[in-house]
């Protein structure tokens, strides 16, 4: 346990009547009757030992990807790492690198078609190399990132250029992490790193920006999918803002789309394959440079396009180069982890209403459901975003501008924030009223959301309430672990029922559903 954990298990274990003096006796019998065996000692030190042994190497594989990753691009080139590797003093050998490399590309099939190492990739192959050699593993993988790291040299002026980068693209997953399930900030954001990148590092240029989004056709699905503009620099957001692109006209982008690869086009007027969408621009105006980069999701498919144009600048040679090429494909990759957050927190929301949905009719001593979102913050400076209220007929309100709670700003609802930092249920009485604040859990056990559970005057539910209010917490939990398990890289997402597979996961409610029958499953 830690000491909120154990400070909330007995917080629930006295509960609020309890005296004073009952409380030092229970402490007293805890100080007196808790014992630990050397060996239970010897284990815990080791599980610490072994935690921090993990957090040290991530941090320090971490920062060797920085190292190369200087344009700020989010992935390595597989090839590359290898050939450097292969020129290690002693030898990594090739057989081990050979065998490191097929034993990643089965984990991550992406990488045999791409090539590209994201920086779980990247630290899972210098672990694989590091386990085929006989000795300590921690040495091999510090005698490894020695050698990588001095592989590599960077200029101060580039140094420099890489950590503003970085600080700006560090600005895209900020506003998916505070705008909830909007992502009109998240469009802003990347607008607004590009338009700073230009300035500082792209000799002022004046730039076009937009992001298109791959969409179902509805009205003609024989035709594929189409593109449509969902976000743009101010100036063209009248000729481009929800504008939709085919596959029958004139573009590159879905060339894009099925290489999976940037399209650069340094003169769109000898091109002759460009859509072009301002009208009021002659033809003899349409010079510049274009480029088109694909949008990949965590499984590396393409869901998309960034485009970037330079039609408006006025001087003949405007062109991209390599280093801004290289950084907008890290702008893309932090739209893209920015764009699935706020999708994992919709498919959340989905499976809250789907839950509550299902408990309201079977639990009317429930006198409201409020549901909130953890917003990340450094240190226990988060806050919590009302997402959902539900009173006591089961009438929902989902709050699109969620209600943002504050620590110090929300003594009455302390609470809350007592169940964020021990992700354990928390029970409470406000002016007379019972409350129970049920965490819900990300992959790494942290709270991420909280249902906050009116019970009014009565202090515990009927029993079979509680056990449908029980069941329906298990079942939300096991529903998000799955939405949150299908964002990793290396996980391909499972479907059980038809639903399922025709919804495509437009509707994630269906998984609360799915989790019930198999529990059905299992008890018949």
């Amino acid at each position: 346990l830690t000491l909120p954990q154990f400070v909330q298990l007995m917080d629930n274990f006295v509960g609020e009547d309890i005296s004073l003096p009952t409380v030092k006796r229970l402490t007293a019998f805890i100080k007196r009757e808790y014992k630990q065996t050397q060996e239970e000692k010897k284990e815990q030190l080791e599980k610490v030992h072994r935690m921090s042994h993990v957090v040290r190497r991530k941090k320090l594989l971490e920062a060797l990807f920085e190292k190369w990753d200087s344009n700020a691009c989010g992935s390595l080139e597989l090839e590359e790492v290898v050939a450097v590797l292969s020129t290690l003093k002693g030898g990594v050998g090739k057989e081990v690198l050979m065998k490191a490399k097929e034993q990643l590309c089965s984990r991550y099939p992406q990488l045999s078609r791409l090539g590209k190492l994201s920086p779980k990739a990247f630290q899972t192959f210098l672990e694989l190399i590091a386990s085929k050699f006989p000795g300590n593993e921690d040495k091999t993988i510090d005698d490894l990132v020695r050698f990588l790291t001095a592989s590599v040299e960077q200029s101060h002026t580039k140094s420099l250029q890489s950590s503003a980068r970085r600080k700006w693209l560090q600005d895209i997953q900020q506003a998916a992490e505070t705008s909830t399930t909007s992502m009109e900030p998240v469009y802003k954001a990347v607008i607004n790193v590009l338009s700073q990148d230009v300035e500082a590092h792209g000799d002022n240029k004046r730039i076009s920006a937009y992001i298109a989004l791959l969409e179902e056709n509805q009205l003609s699905p024989e035709q594929g999918h189409l593109l449509r503009y969902v976000a743009c620099t101010a100036d063209d957001a009248p000729h481009l803002l929800n504008q939709v692109l085919h596959r029958d006209m004139k573009g590159i982008s879905f060339a894009v789309i099925d290489q999976g690869k940037p399209i650069y086009v340094p003169r769109v007027e000898l091109h002759g394959n460009i859509h072009f969408w301002n009208s009021d621009r002659s033809v003899e105006e349409n010079k510049g440079s274009l480029l088109v980069l694909p949008l990949y999701d965590p499984h590396w498919r393409v869901f998309g396009i960034l485009g970037l144009d330079t039609l408006q600048d006025q001087h003949q040679k405007s062109i991209f180069l390599v280093h801004e090429i290289t950084f907008y494909e890290g702008v893309c990759h932090a739209f893209s982890k920015a764009y699935h957050h706020i999708c994992m927190q919709e498919n959340v929301l989905q499976v809250a209403v789907t839950a509550l949905d299902w408990l309201y009719p079977r639990t009317p001593s429930i006198h409201a459901v409020t549901a909130y979102l953890v917003a990340p913050g450094k240190d226990k400076n988060y806050a919590l975003c009302k997402v959902i209220t539900t009173d006591n007929t089961g009438q929902k309100e989902i709050h699109k501008s969620p209600v943002v709670l504050l620590r110090g700003e929300n003594l009455l609802r302390d609470y809350l924030f007592k169940c964020t930092d021990s992700s354990e249920v928390t029970l409470m009485s406000v002016y007379g009223e019972h409350h129970i604040a049920v965490p819900l859990h990300d992959l790494a056990r942290q709270t991420f959301g909280i249902f906050d559970i009116s019970i009014g005057q009565h202090k515990k539910l009927p029993p079979q309430e509680q056990k449908d209010l029980q069941k329906m917490l298990k079942m939300t939990q096991a529903a998000c672990s799955e939405i949150l398990q299908r964002s990793l890289e290396e996980t391909e997402p499972t479907q059980v029922l038809e639903a399922e597979h025709v919804a495509n996961m437009r509707h994630t409610g269906i998984l609360f559903h799915r989790f019930m029958l198999q529990e059905l499953r299992e008890c018949v």
